[in-house]
């Protein structure tokens, strides 16, 4: 077993381990309805068990990749560049509002994934990030009745 797969089964072990025991943590919140304050974090828990499955599962389908002479190449600039605006969006989001910074960000975002040899659609990327921002906020809003921040459109929210 080379390094490379070593690493990414180790990563998806971690993962997993850290999933179950977030899940173990996650149960001993008080549950009063299906959407509580438990509900997220059972979610996030579960996503992390599923993530790790996932990578570990990968990890062996990249040996057999290997093995055929594809080789995958990474793309540090790419994660640094969604680390940058991961930062961003996470420092201005109080004070801009998580209806423009999600907008702003997923546009961002679908520039930074488009991979180079493909053709940049900023009216698509535009619509979608518009369309998504628009649909998470009113469904936290109505639907879960938690306040998102509003930011610079405080004066046009309720």
């Amino acid at each position: 077993m080379d390094n490379i797969k070593k690493r990414e089964i180790a990563v998806g072990a971690i993962f997993l381990l850290v999933g179950i025991g977030y899940l173990y943590l996650t149960s001993a919140i008080p549950r009063k309805q299906f959407i509580d304050a438990a509900f997220v974090p059972y979610v996030l828990a579960i996503t992390m068990c599923l993530l790790g499955v996932l990578q570990i599962r990968e990890a062996y389908k990249l040996a057999g990749a290997k093995q055929s002479g594809k080789q995958d190449v990474a793309d540090y600039r790419t994660v640094w560049k969604t680390l940058g605006l991961i930062v961003a969006y996470a420092a201005l989001l109080e004070s801009v509002g998580f209806p423009l910074m999600t907008v702003v960000y997923l546009f961002a975002q679908f520039i930074v994934l488009t991979p180079g040899d493909k053709k940049v659609s900023y009216p698509l990327y535009g619509a979608i990030a518009v369309t998504t921002s628009i649909v998470v906020y009113l469904t936290f809003r109505h639907a879960f009745d938690m306040l998102l921040p509003v930011g610079l459109l405080s004066a046009f929210i309720e």
